[in-house]
C-alpha cells in the first residue's frame, strides 16, 4: 500500500510539473515557414519562355523547348507552402516547395513527366536558390539553382549533374523565362499582396474597399478569411 501511495505521489508531481511547463507555440513551425517562403516571393507569378543547352554560345543546331510555368502559394489552416505547375515543360509536370524548419531548408518535390517525384533539398544564398537530390540509380548528384533577374522580370532555372565519386558539376540545361504581362526595363505596380505581401497584382474586395493579391492561392486564402488577412496587413503597414 505504501509503495502504491509512493508512486500515485511521484505520478502526480509529474502531472503537475507537466501542466505546470508551458507548452510551444502550436503556430511556431507554420510562421517560421511562410516566413521561409515569402523569401521566395518573387517566384510568385507565371513565366513564359523556352529552355537549352547551358553553354556560353548555342549553336543554331542545339535543341530548344518551350517553357511555360506558374508559381503561386497554397494554404490549409495555418500551413503555407509553394505550388508550381507547367503549362509546357519537357521535364516536369508540376512540384511543391516547402521549407522544413527542423533542417532549416527548403524542399522541392517535383514530379516529372513519367509522374515519379524527385525531391530536392538545399538554402537560399545571395537571391540563388540551390536544390540537390542523389539520384538512387545512377548516385549522380543533381542540382537545379533557381533566380530572378532584371527587377524580378525574368525567372532563370539552372540544372547541373555531378557524378558519383567526382567534385565538377556538369552543366545540363538552363531556363530562361519572363513574367507574363511585363517587359524588361518595365516599371512595376506598387500594390502589395494583402496575403503573403509581395507584388499584388489581382484585385480583391471586401466590404467595399479594394485590395491585391499575388496569385490564385492568395485570393483564395482571403476569401476563406478576409479579416484575419486585412487586420495581419494593416499591422505591418502600420509598423
Amino acid at each position: 500500500m505504501k509503495r502504491l501511495l509512493a508512486c500515485g505521489v511521484v505520478l502526480g508531481a509529474a502531472a503537475c510539473l507537466a501542466l505546470a511547463r508551458p507548452a510551444p507555440a502550436p503556430d511556431a513551425d507554420a510562421k517560421a515557414k511562410k516566413e521561409a517562403l515569402q523569401a521566395l516571393q518573387d517566384f510568385i507569378g507565371e513565366w513564359k519562355g523556352s529552355g537549352g543547352p547551358d553553354k556560353p554560345k548555342p549553336s543554331p543546331s542545339d535543341p530548344v523547348w518551350k517553357e511555360q510555368l506558374a508559381w503561386s502559394w497554397k494554404f490549409k489552416g495555418d500551413d503555407a507552402w509553394l505550388v508550381i505547375s507547367f503549362k509546357e515543360s519537357k521535364h516536369y509536370k508540376s512540384g511543391e516547395m516547402r521549407y522544413l524548419p527542423e533542417k532549416k531548408v527548403y524542399q522541392l518535390t517535383l514530379t516529372d513527366k513519367d509522374d515519379k517525384q524527385q525531391a530536392f533539398e538545399g538554402a537560399l544564398d545571395k537571391d540563388v536558390l540551390t536544390l540537390e537530390r542523389t539520384d538512387p540509380d545512377t548516385k549522380e548528384t543533381q542540382q537545379i539553382t533557381m533566380n530572378t533577374a532584371a527587377d524580378n522580370v525574368r525567372f532563370i532555372l539552372r540544372f547541373a549533374r555531378k557524378a558519383d565519386g567526382t567534385t565538377l558539376y556538369k552543366k545540363d540545361y538552363l531556363v530562361q523565362a519572363t513574367r507574363e504581362g511585363e517587359t524588361l526595363g518595365a516599371a512595376e505596380a506598387k500594390n502589395l499582396c494583402v496575403v503573403s505581401g509581395g507584388l499584388g497584382k489581382i484585385q480583391v474586395s471586401y466590404k467595399g474597399e479594394t485590395y491585391y493579391v499575388c496569385c490564385s492561392g492568395c485570393a483564395d486564402a482571403f476569401k476563406d478569411n478576409p479579416e484575419k488577412y486585412i487586420a495581419e496587413f494593416k499591422a505591418k503597414k502600420g509598423k
